[in-house]
């Protein structure tokens, strides 16, 4: 009697420890209903392991055990938890292998003793343990690998996977690991052996890919922080120029003290040094959007000392749906790509950059054609540079856009570099 209570249960902490793992790997939530709905299932499933176990026998329950157990924990996640196909089975596998840590244990208590019901308890005994510390300090780090991308959640499940597939074919429905035959001696770490080669090749590959997709990702960040920069630079030359009309009396009672002592020549100095100052930090209007007029300011100045010849036609309004951030490094990337295009070319008359700005059903329109000496390679559709550090603007333009579900094009047309973009 005593020996079928223990037996009974193992078959009850096997379930709670494996289907615990599982929709913890998943992601359930540790709140007042995912327990009550979680132990509710747990009753539910061990009831019906008990039914299969008494009309079946426990050869034909452990061959369908798979179905009796793991089915339903891969139907619970996907239609209570809501997650993926994909997170379910490799929830399910990463459980099953972590379910042969207690295992581990019974087995070499039970082979010491050369007793069932020591095996058995041995492993209730040891389940408890472990999984607290799979909890506290395997289960987070294993669910954000999960939830990092899908090909990671693959690379993840594929060990877990590989060994429940094959202990199942050789332990369970076959005897061949146990037969002691050359073949299952040799094959078996074999196939173990490159299973992991396999996994550690691809995972590397996965790890290259992701860290430069995190490089590209803090280079974006490095591209907002100094248009950031930029656009605080901008509003402080305007705020420059408001206080340099403010001061204007100052400026009006020195010319007439000069004016007074006839100093003709150091009125039309002053007069030169005064104007250069205020076109330096006036910015010029273009359109309604303030933020256009710096950004643009700025750019014109630097084309005129590039000898570049920059034509604009904005009809933008005072309201745009971008963030002064994200307005400056739009169009100052594009303006700059195409200032540093334009003036490689040796022929300075014919440095030209056309941009032309509008608003159409509540959508900046950005249409921006450059001259050019040498021709942009191209990659899927977007420019790309050879030379290190560069490019990054590029990508950080086609970011803005898309975040916003904008549609652009890059393009070369009778001599010119175009780009196009709609988005708002």
């Amino acid at each position: 009697m005593f020996g079928t209570i223990i037996e009974f249960s193992r078959y009850f902490v096997i379930l709670l420890f494996g289907a615990g793992i599982a929709v913890s790997l998943a992601g359930m939530a540790p709140t007042r209903k995912n327990r009550l709905v979680f132990w509710c299932y747990i009753i539910t499933v061990y009831i019906l392991q008990i039914i299969c176990l008494y009309f079946w026998g426990m050869d034909k329950s452990l061959k369908m055990y798979p179905v009796i157990c793991h089915l339903p924990i891969i139907v619970f996640i996907i239609v209570y938890l809501k997650r993926s196909l994909l997170i379910s089975l490799t929830s399910l596998f990463v459980s099953y292998q972590c379910c042969q840590l207690p295992r581990f244990f019974g087995t070499v208590a039970g082979a010491i003793s050369g007793s069932v019901s020591m095996n058995h308890a041995v492993y209730v005994l040891a389940a408890f343990p472990l999984y607290c510390f799979l909890k506290k300090y395997v289960i987070e780090p294993a669910r954000h690998l999960m939830e990092r991308s899908a090909k990671s959640c693959l690379l993840f499940g594929a060990m877990p996977a590989f060994y429940y597939i094959f202990e199942h074919a050789t332990t369970v429905y076959t005897g061949f690991l146990y037969s002691g035959t050359r073949p299952a001696v040799q094959f078996t770490p074999f196939l173990a052996a490159t299973f992991y080669f396999a996994f550690v090749l691809l995972y590397c590959a996965e790890t290259q890919k992701q860290a430069l997709i995190q490089r590209e990702r803090d280079m974006l960040d490095s591209q907002l922080k100094q248009a950031q920069t930029e656009f605080a630079s901008l509003v402080q030359m305007q705020q420059n120029a408001a206080a340099y009309r403010h001061d204007m009396r100052h400026h009006f009672t020195l010319l007439q003290g000069l004016a007074l002592n006839e100093n003709i020549e150091e009125i039309k100095e002053y007069l030169r040094t005064a104007q250069a100052d205020i076109d330096a930090i006036t910015p010029v209007r273009f359109c309604e959007n303030e933020t256009i007029n710096l950004i643009l300011s700025s750019y014109a100045a630097r084309a005129k000392q590039s000898e570049v010849l920059l034509e604009v036609d904005a009809k933008l309004p005072e309201e745009l749906p971008f963030s002064d951030t994200e307005l400056c490094s739009l169009l100052s990337n594009a303006l700059e790509n195409a200032i540093n295009a334009s003036k490689k070319i040796p022929d300075i008359n014919k440095r030209i950059i056309r941009l032309r700005l509008y608003e159409k059903n509540n959508k900046l329109c950005m249409d921006i054609r450059n001259s050019y000496h040498i021709e942009p390679a191209f990659h899927q559709g977007v420019p790309v540079s050879d030379e290190p550090g560069h490019g990054y603007g590029t990508r950080s333009m086609v970011h803005i856009i898309e975040k916003y579900g904008g549609v652009y094009q890059f393009s070369i047309r009778d001599g010119w570099f175009i780009f196009q973009t709609t988005a708002g």
